[in-house]
């Protein structure tokens, strides 16, 4: 393509607190519609807010985690927004003093397209925080508004204008949501609003300096809506562009169904929100001390983790890719890995069959039925050839039905497996009886025929035979 794509990212986290930013409604999901509501977040006249302190500190160490420097003198603005969502016409926001500048985030991974990116790092230009607007909802002949959402603590992280291809963009968001997550600031289930994403691209001749028309897209409930967005939109604008169509400032929305943008409105700047400093408010003051003792409560990043569990448990490059991706999938191999002295099998386990598990079923892994002692147990039993793994397969479908124990699910259904040899000589001589031909490829030289008698054996035991004992049994009859 002859032009450069230029792309920058405002991604909105909700924080996770108990209650919401300038009130103590509680900060829930979920709830029936106005049941969480008090005169603050509604916006009644003379009602004053009180900033929360803990929303305050999970912004801060969120700034560190993403490499922000922390502004010792920061202040909340009143930003002027005439919407329904909005019952006082104003949010309270950051504009010039924000408390999170600079920082970077290195983006690596895959793109959404499974193409690896060139590492890199992603600017940071600010992180603000401020209050997330109520729900509306629109139906065939009315809209009504949900106020629940209103005053929750929302961050706003803006990237610089660094990212070059949707699978770049893709990358960067996968990374922050990590980040985001292992930190403890925000669930980021975007299917609850609690991360949400807007794009700023533009399109500039190949080598020049100068920006293009900035045009912001909206609308995007996914990461995967917003690779497509970005992929549609680049592709519109070069069209654009060649045609010698000038383009204009605007808001776009994207429409997944048809996957296409529509053009939403013409772009508001800094000036139509009429920002000024918020007088029910006090400037937010903090000590170099405070600042280290945020540094001091930073956890461990994914990066940092994923290297942990390669050295610590021997599992994969890949295996701790997968195993890090969510917070909560890593949270539960390590309570696992706690109580098995297989932790690379435990992992195994994990990303081929637990978590195909978990994506049929439509829950999460905090969800489930199947504890991480009780698949650590199931695995000891494998090592100890009290089960075979293909019988394991039946039992963790079991356990994830019930929730019962391994131990229990093996007694219950007499599933252990059969070590005696004479017992297991029966199916191998029954095997070999049965398939004379391919008894002869075998012995005329195709060894891979032994694995179509190892399935066979299997079949007959109904997975109890020990798969060990069978290959030699076998080898010694056919050989």
């Amino acid at each position: 393509m002859k032009y450069d794509v230029v792309i920058g990212l405002e991604v909105h986290v909700q924080i996770k607190t108990e209650s919401k930013m300038f009130c103590s409604c509680p900060n829930r999901y979920g709830e029936e519609p106005n049941t969480l509501t008090c005169p603050v977040c509604m916006g009644y006249p003379g009602a004053m807010p009180v900033p929360n302190r803990k929303a305050i500190e999970k912004a801060v160490i969120a700034g560190l985690m993403c490499g922000c420097s922390i502004s010792e003198y920061s202040k909340f603005d009143r930003k002027s927004y005439f919407y329904p969502d909005m019952a006082k016409n104003y949010q309270i926001s950051q504009y010039d003093l924000p408390f999170c500048l600079e920082g970077n985030i290195k983006v690596e991974g895959k793109g959404f397209s499974g193409k690896k990116i060139q590492i890199k790092n992603i600017g940071i230009t600010r992180i603000h925080l401020e209050e997330d607007a109520a729900k509306s909802n629109h139906y065939a002949a009315c809209s009504g508004v949900d106020y629940n959402k209103a005053g929750i603590p929302l961050l706003e992280i803006v990237s610089e204008p660094d990212i070059a291809s949707a699978d770049e963009a893709y990358a960067y968001l996968t990374n922050l949501k990590e980040i985001m997550q292992y930190g403890n600031i925000s669930s980021c289930d975007m299917e609850k609003g609690q991360m949400r994403c807007d794009v700023n691209i533009s399109l500039k001749p190949k080598g020049r300096k100068e920006f293009g028309t900035k045009i912001e897209l909206k609308n995007m409930n996914s990461f995967r809506a917003v690779h497509r967005a970005v992929e549609y939109e680049i592709d519109r604008q070069a069209e654009a562009l060649d045609e010698g169509v000038t383009l204009r400032q605007e808001t776009r929305g994207w429409n997944d169904e048809r996957g296409e943008t529509y053009l939403m409105r013409s772009k508001e700047s800094a000036h139509d929100y009429r920002y000024f400093p918020e007088p029910d408010l006090m400037p937010v003051v903090f000590t170099k001390n405070d600042i280290d003792n945020f540094k001091a409560d930073i956890p461990e990043l994914p990066k940092a983790k994923r290297e942990r569990f390669i050295s610590q448990f021997n599992v994969t490059e890949y295996d701790a890719k997968v195993l890090t991706a969510e917070k909560a999938v890593a949270d539960y191999f390590e309570k696992g890995a706690e109580h098995t002295k297989s932790p690379k099998l435990l992992a195994n386990w994990m990303i081929t069959d637990l978590l195909k598990e978990i994506s049929d079923s439509g829950l999460n892994i905090n969800e489930i039925r199947v504890t991480p002692e009780n698949l650590a147990e199931m695995i000891e039993m494998i090592n100890k050839k009290t089960i075979s793994g293909k019988i394991g397969k039946t039992v963790l479908s079991e356990m994830f039905k019930t929730g019962n124990k391994p131990s229990v699910i093996v007694k219950e259904k007499g599933l252990i497996q059969d070590t005696d040899e004479s017992s297991i000589e029966k199916y191998v001589d029954k095997a070999i009886e049965d398939n004379p031909s391919q008894a002869e490829q075998y012995r005329s030289g195709k060894k891979n025929v032994l694995q179509y008698f190892v399935g066979q054996v299997m079949k007959q035991s109904r997975g109890k035979a020990n798969p060990q004992i069978a290959i030699k049994l076998l080898k010694e009859k056919l050989g």
